[in-house]
Parts: structure tokens; sequence; C-alpha cells
């Protein structure tokens, strides 16, 4: 059971942007633990009306008066310090915490934190790990960037010592984290907005496995070679796995794909056969993700059983390759939250695996300084479809300081790689388009971080 002797000084705790997917998910596991939580947030979703039903009071907008009833002030990263609330909290002299320290308070709380990081594959991970975990009755918390089924929401309180986290780089906030347990699944090139340059990535990673106890534990991507290096910096057990590498401690073997795209393999483990795996998501870089769990529930004793029938019910998180449905008569439509050039990739081999007639993308991309630093990746990753088009950038929270454009990204795909792309800004034209030139056994995408995903629920339910 987790401690919260360091968290009951606050009985009256308020959020500020409450409905961000990691915010909702501290305000429900608080408010199970007894805490009083109120929350605001500057537009209506899924995850404030959710936190409403179970009795959390959210305003739209701002509440001043919540605010000064509260013993602490959380607000996430997209909230800016001019924000009325949070003048008004300083101006009270009311403690004001943003939303990675206080998780970090939370992790403490338990004897065994588990931290799935890595610039790719962090949420389906972490659900593989959370599945794997309840399937040996081992009662974990969970906290997950996205819906899953199993859980019926984005966090699970359970009653052990075991939180199941994912742990986000993005200003550094998983350094805030007390882990127990890492598993880092790749070093890439991501949020330059923030870390300026890939060197920068590597030693805050460097930073975040020196987080580990002596008696912790480091799970490493043996294939990544920026993993194996900061590996090195670990002063505890590290195990690896891989698929390239014969030398990791855990690999897959004899890999082949059915027509779904679904993996089976044979992991080894220290070249002993270990078990036969078959997954229900698509994708090599899937059975990576496996992989990491695998060794992890090893690590922590699960039994081999458990952790196969556990990965063969996974499949998949909310918006990772997630069916939508179908139109015109055997179109089938999937969404994926891909919105970085190596997810594209590997969306695109994972959709190569299935079996179909001519593949749609309809890429959003992903905030402006991720598109500018980032155009001709994100050009030579859309050439695995047959398709593309492209949509307005999704600001997120940034303006366009760049002079970027979803043209840009369209130019290129024509001018340079001869790819016959197309720029459509709005969504209900988009859905025309597909609807017109789309025909039976034909695969739809949609892609990105964004507002994309409205689209596919669209093509399915319009008459």
């Amino acid at each position: 059971m987790a401690n919260l002797e360091e968290l009951k000084q606050f009985k009256n705790i308020h959020m500020i942007g409450i409905g961000g997917i990691s915010m909702s998910g501290i305000a429900e596991i608080l408010n199970f633990w007894g805490f009083h939580v109120t929350g605001s947030d500057s537009t209506p979703s899924e995850n404030t009306e959710k936190l409403i039903r179970t009795g959390i009071p959210v305003t739209i907008g701002h509440n001043l008066s919540d605010v000064m009833k509260a013993d602490v002030i959380v607000y996430s990263a997209a909230v800016k310090q001019d924000d009325i609330e949070l003048v008004k909290a300083n101006e009270l002299h009311i403690p004001v915490i943003d939303r990675g320290t206080f998780l970090g308070k939370i992790t403490k709380a338990f004897h065994n934190t588990i931290c799935i990081s890595g610039t790719h594959g962090k949420t389906t991970t972490t659900s593989m790990v959370s599945l794997c975990f309840l399937e040996a009755h081992k009662d974990p918390s969970i906290q997950v960037g996205a819906y899953l089924k199993p859980i019926a929401g984005n966090y699970r309180v359970g009653a052990s010592e075991h939180f199941i986290i994912e742990a986000c780089e993005y200003v550094e906030s998983y350094l805030k984290l007390f882990p127990k347990a890492e598993i880092i699944l790749n070093i890439d090139n991501d949020h330059l907005d923030y870390f300026g340059s890939f060197e920068n990535i590597v030693a805050s990673f460097r930073k975040y496995v020196r987080l580990l106890p002596e008696d912790g534990l480091l799970i490493i991507n043996c294939d990544d070679p920026n993993c194996k290096l900061i590996a090195k910096d670990a002063n505890c057990k590290t195990v690896t796995y891989g698929i390239e590498n014969e030398n990791a401690n855990f690999i897959a073997r004899n890999i082949t794909f059915n027509k779904n795209g679904f993996a089976c393999f044979d992991v080894y483990y220290n070249n002993y056969f270990y078990k036969t795996i078959e997954l229900s998501v698509p994708g090599k870089h899937n059975i990576l993700n496996a992989l990491a769990c695998i060794a992890v529930c090893h690590e922590y004793g699960i039994e081999k059983e458990d952790i196969k029938n556990a990965l063969l019910t996974y499949t998949g998180a909310h918006r990772r390759f997630e069916y939508v449905g179908s139109f015109n008569q055997g179109v089938s439509v999937y969404d994926d939250y891909g919105h970085h050039p190596t997810e594209i990739l590997a969306t695109g081999e994972a959709l190569k695996q299935k079996h179909y007639r001519q593949s749609w993308v309809v890429f959003q991309p992903h905030t402006y300084s991720r598109t500018q630093m980032l155009l001709d990746d994100f050009a030579k990753a859309l050439l695995n479809f047959d398709h593309v088009i492209v949509t307005d950038i999704y600001a997120a929270r940034e303006d366009n300081i760049y002079g970027i454009s979803a043209l840009d990204l369209v130019n290129k795909l024509n001018t340079v790689y001869h790819k016959n792309a197309i720029h459509i800004s709005d969504f209900n034209e988009i859905v025309k388009y597909l609807k017109d030139y789309t025909i039976k056994d034909d695969i739809v995408l949609t892609l990105g971080a964004g507002t994309i995903t409205e689209v596919g629920p669209m093509l399915v339910t319009d008459p």
C-alpha cells in the first residue's frame, strides 16, 4: 500500500489543467485516496466529463473560489505563469507545484515505482506491463498516457506497492520521479524545442538513469546504440533486450507475422529458450516493446504463462494503430497517435504486414517546431504509403514563429520525392475525398497527436 504521509499535508488540492491525460489520472488517484480535489480547464473534454461523473468538481474557465480554499495548487505544463488562478495562488502564498513534481511525490509513496520511458512506445509498453501485473494478481496502481480498455481509463489504484507509470522526457519531468525500475525503450531526436540538441537529450537520459537506487533495475534496448551508451551510468542491475543484438539477455527469434500483421516469436533468455509469444498488435516495433515488458516482468517474478496470456489479450491502447471501423463496403479505418518520423516509419512497416489493396494516410503534423526541424524526415517517412493527404499543422502549445506550414511538407513530397501528396485543410473535405476515391480492401490511416482522430469516426458514421 502507498505511504501517503507526505501527501497528507494537503487536504484540499486544486488542479489547473485538470483535463490533461496525466492530470486527470492524478486527480482520480487523489480522489480515490480520499483527498478533496477540485479543478479547472480551458476547454471541456471526455476527461473533464468523466471527472465530474466521479464527483470531482471541474470548472471550465477559472474558479478563484476553489483556489482560495486549496492547500496546494497543482498545474500542468500547458498552463502559463500569468494564468489568473496561478497569480491568485501566489498572491495568497498558497503552495504551487507543477504536475511533474507532484507526480514525483506520488511515485515516492510507492516502494516499487516502475517507470517506462523512451522517445517512442511508452504507452504501449506501459499497457503491456500493466496487463501482465494484473494477470499475475499483483494488484498494481497504474498511470498510462491513453485510455486502456482493461482498466476502463488511463489509471488504476491498487493496494500493492507497485506503481507502473509512463514517464515522459519532455521538459525533463521524468527527472522528478522516484523510480525503483526503469525501462528505456529508445532515444531519438524529439522535443528539440526544449532540448535544443540531440546531445542534450542523451545527457538528460543519463541523469534519469542515475535516479535508480543501487537495488534498482534498468531494462534497456540493446538494439539502440544510445541506450547502450547510457546503460554505463546505471549503478544497479541492468537487463538488456533486442532483436538484432545477439548479446542481449532477452532476444526474439523465429519471427513470423499473420495476415493482420501480428507477430509470433520465440523468446530466448541468456541464449536458452524462454517462451513462444503471440501478439495481438501489429508491427516489428511491438516485438521490441513486448521484450521490454517480458524482461521487467521476469525480474519481478511473474510467471511465463501469465506474461504470454496477458500479451496475447493486449489489443492496443487508444489511438495506437486502433481499428475505428469501415466504410465504402470494405475500406478499413485505423487511427494512430504517431507524430514523429520514427513512429510513422514503424507504423508504415506494421501496415505492410497487413493484407490490403492500397493505403491512404491522412497526416496532421504536430507542432510547428517539430515540423520545421524534421521536415525532410517526415517526408521520407510518409513515402511508405500509397496515397498521402496532409492537413494543417496542429499548433498544440506553440505559436507559428517558424514560418512553416503543411504546404511545405506537401511541396517537399511532390518536388523532391515525386510523391503525389495533397493538402486538404477541412476535415469534411477529407472525408468526402476519401469516400470518393477509396475502394474495397483499401486501408485508411489517420495519423497524428492532435484533432485528426476526429476524421475516422466521421468516415465510419457519416451516411
